[in-house]
């Protein structure tokens, strides 16, 4: 673990305020009192260790984090790991050990309650956090959300790490569970301010409301999906949902606290965005994306990936150009149309040999087959998808259903 207090790291979460959280040669002290019960709140709890159990080997360090939806978790575990970066750390979600439904709660599966803690398997999850705390990788299970299934023949490994962060709605429900952590972050933030967060997920902040926004963008679905619109009309409005895309992905990035001072003298408190940002686009129809991101950041670094296309086969690299710091980055990777995925797994494949952290990466897109998403969360399940639109499906072909035909051709302007 690094030497510099841990409330240093969590204070860079945003939107959030903790306090008591300070780690020293694995001791902590006692939590304060919250400021503010209408802020995002922190607790933690360890339990005491020895003088003689510094002398033994360091176990790994595990750091439970948990808290009702959109509460701010992820931030909170992105910004740990932003913070630790000089160590190996790794993130384990607690919905990959949900059980599988059975043949009469998958016909009933509207009334099935996933947030109560008999939907998850504990005695998996005990297994798993134990192996990994005597410093054995894992293989921890991938769960089906669209057939509400574990994926039978598919895991993901988890290796031996210095940090573990475990992060779920009722990670401390059990105690079994609970004994296990070092470090416990609750966060805490009013009801009101959740919905407001889930809410924006789906809205622009332009002062519209959820209809009016959603209605927008089905009207310019709707034009770009005519196959009779003009070139320039294409273009433009597909520019403007790219635009939104673009925001709403970067809405995603981590996050700091800043104050400044405005004209009139007064201390604004704001925030400050990450600067370790980089776009990655799919030749070539990712390129049409390019402009929108530069709008939104001034002077970003922009790489390239090309990949041949041969029916439902993504896999063979052509070329790649990336940013020689793109380890050090998050990445916006960019392709106007998910379809099978295996384009994308491809792209994502490399970043992540290039020391991309998966969970650097939010793929934008305008629209998405669910199979494809399926297929890219399957494969890399911390990867953040943000898109415009789901289609129906794939047919044959393996186009995407109603779809908008080859994207770039039509924006480019080389279709027939």
């Amino acid at each position: 673990m690094p030497e510099k207090p841990m409330d240093e790291v969590m204070e860079a979460a945003a939107g959030a305020h903790f306090s008591g959280l300070r780690l020293d040669s694995l001791r902590l002290s006692s939590p304060s009192t919250p400021s503010s019960p209408s802020s995002a709140r922190a607790s933690q709890v360890l339990s005491p260790e020895s003088a003689s159990s510094a002398a033994a080997p360091r176990q790994p360090f595990l750091i439970g984090v948990c808290g009702g939806t959109a509460s701010g978790k992820t931030t909170v575990c992105d910004m740990i790991i932003q913070q630790l970066h000089d160590h190996r750390v790794v993130l384990v979600n607690q919905d990959s050990f949900y059980r599988g439904l059975t043949g009469e709660e998958s016909k009933h599966v509207q009334d099935y309650n996933f947030d109560h803690p008999d939907a998850f398997d504990t005695e998996q999850l005990l297994e798993c956090m134990g192996k990994l705390k005597s410093g054995h990788s894992v293989n921890v299970p991938i769960y089906d959300f669209k057939n509400h299934r574990r994926c039978s023949e598919s895991f993901r490994k988890v290796n031996a790490s210095d940090v573990i962060i475990l992060e779920g709605i009722l990670v401390f429900h059990d105690p079994q569970v609970r004994n296990l952590m070092d470090m416990k972050i609750f966060v805490d933030t009013d009801a009101d301010i959740r919905l407001a967060r889930r809410i924006r997920r789906d809205t622009v902040e332009r002062g519209r409301d959820v209809s009016s926004v959603l209605e927008q963008i089905r009207g310019m679905h709707t034009l770009i999906r005519d196959r009779d619109i003009t070139t320039p009309d294409f273009v433009f409005y597909s520019d403007r949902l790219i635009r939104l895309v673009v925001e709403h992905g970067l809405g995603h990035l981590p996050f700091t606290e800043k104050q400044v001072v405005t004209p009139t003298g007064s201390v604004y408190m704001g925030v400050d965005f990450c600067k370790k940002l980089c776009g990655v686009s799919i030749v070539r129809s990712g390129e049409s994306m390019e402009n929108a991101l530069r709008a939104c950041c001034k002077g970003i670094k922009i790489g390239k990936i090309l990949i041949h296309r041969d029916g439902d086969n993504g896999k063979q690299l052509i070329y790649e150009k990336l940013p020689k710091d793109i380890s050090e980055r998050h990445v916006l990777l960019l392709d106007p149309v998910l379809g099978t995925g295996n384009s994308a797994n491809q792209a994502i494949e490399l970043l992540i040999q290039k020391g991309v952290p998966e969970s650097w990466i939010i793929f934008l897109n305008l629209i998405s087959a669910p199979e494809g998403i399926h297929c890219v969360c399957k494969r890399f399940p911390s990867v953040k998808i943000v898109t415009s639109e789901i289609d129906v499906a794939l047919n044959e072909d393996f186009r995407v259903i109603p779809g908008l035909g080859e994207f770039g051709d039509r924006y480019f302007g080389t279709d027939n």
